[in-house]
């Protein structure tokens, strides 16, 4: 995989990060950068200056950076990746830019907004195995376009967790009974300590079977999200300088990081014992409410044509959404996200817009996680853990 594009996807999450407010949420800038690049094959002017520099690549080489970046992830183990194109029937797309599209993605939708919205649902269910159910965009008569992306993701641990009642007695989480995850190990090196400017980071590294890892990142309580996971984002390029479990002083360390002596009934190596919680999170993003951040403020004004290379057709951003969810369990992590953009036909204003509603629960002791490809080091989603999963109430009899 291109370290370059590698770099520029992580970068987006990065900054995606920074955007992100203290509730549980999922996001995969993997999932939006593809459709942003292909969007700045075709855009002109301001457009595809914004989009470029969001991108983090020139517009020239953006689509050849996604279709390499696609290829790249096709032989991920546990990782089943999709792109969709869906345009009206009145919509004469330019050749050139349509055949830089992976094959067999271009279906058609006429004036029966009903049906169509039925497909590309089942489209989004089948390309997530179920997890994220439809499409996060509504079809309306605005709608000229849809470039969609998905992706599922899966690995199992290495090492299983064993699952236990966590109550913690003292913190914001006094009191409640929660589903723990335990286990202990001889591997100090993958928990590790850094340093940033806005304060210290512990980072876990959970390895899945199949080359995709799970970063679980925890900093000072005064921390944001963005500077959590803007650190993780650090140790996962190996930008940052960490010390390894093995490498720690005694006492406490870190944030949640302590070291300490323990009696044991034989000699052993240096133990690491995690505790940490199981966790689903669902989440949806309207990318128009920063649209600095993905490059489309100028693109989604109606008034104009932004994406000639597309079409002959005046095309603007119209709406542009991302539904995600991420589960860890005791024996392995299930993620799936689906991006869509959805050009209207530039010169009118929509005559309205569906808004889905988001239920969040905000904790006062949140983390952090990203999941990663092995590899090429490249983060396919991350997202901030407020809400743990509670110990499930067993019957009595």
């Amino acid at each position: 995989m291109d370290s370059v594009t590698v770099r520029a996807v992580n970068g987006l999450t990065a900054r995606w990060a920074a955007h992100t407010a203290p509730d549980g949420t999922a996001f995969s800038a993997a999932g939006v950068w593809p459709l942003l690049a292909f969007l700045a094959d075709g855009a002109t002017g301001a457009a595809r200056a914004e989009l470029a520099e969001a991108l983090g690549v020139p517009a020239d080489r953006a689509a050849a950076a996604a279709r390499e970046l696609l290829s790249a992830l096709e032989p991920v183990s546990g990782l089943d990746a999709a792109l969709g194109l869906w345009t009206h029937h009145t919509l004469q797309l330019r050749e050139e830019w349509r055949a830089g599209l992976p094959a067999r993605t271009h279906g058609m939708f006429g004036d029966d907004l009903v049906g169509a919205q039925e497909r590309l649902d089942a489209w989004a269910a089948e390309r997530t195995g179920g997890l994220v159910e439809r499409m996060p965009v509504t079809l309306t008569r605005e709608a000229r376009m849809v470039l969609a992306g998905a992706f599922a993701l899966r690995t199992d641990w290495r090492q299983p967790f064993t699952e236990t009642m966590l109550r913690p007695d003292a913190g914001p989480w006094q009191g409640r009974s929660l589903l723990g995850l335990h286990r202990r190990s001889i591997r100090p090196d993958r928990i590790a300590l850094t340093s940033t400017p806005g304060g210290f980071v512990t980072a876990l590294t959970v390895p899945g079977d199949n080359g995709v890892d799970v970063h679980l990142v925890l900093g000072e309580e005064r921390m944001t999200p963005g500077q959590v996971l803007g650190a993780g984002v650090g140790v996962v390029e190996r930008a940052l300088a960490v010390t390894g479990g093995g490498a720690l002083p005694f006492g406490h360390v870190g944030p949640g990081l302590h070291v300490e002596r323990q009696p044991s009934v034989a000699p052993e190596p240096i133990a690491l014992d995690v505790r940490t919680v199981a966790y689903e999170v669902r989440a949806d993003h309207d990318l128009l409410e920063t649209p600095g951040l993905f490059g489309l403020a100028t693109a989604q004004d109606l008034r104009q044509a932004h994406f000639p290379g597309v079409s002959a057709f005046p095309l603007a951003m119209g709406a542009a959404r991302q539904s995600v969810l991420a589960r860890f369990g005791a024996l392995g992590f299930r993620a799936a996200a689906v991006t869509a953009f959805v050009p209207y036909g530039a010169g009118a204003a929509p005559q309205y817009r569906y808004e889905t509603t988001v239920v969040r629960a905000t904790f006062d002791r949140p983390f952090g996680f990203l999941a990663v490809d092995r590899e090429s080091r490249l983060v396919l989603m991350a997202g901030w853990v407020t809400d743990p999963a509670p110990y499930p109430v067993r019957p009595s009899w």
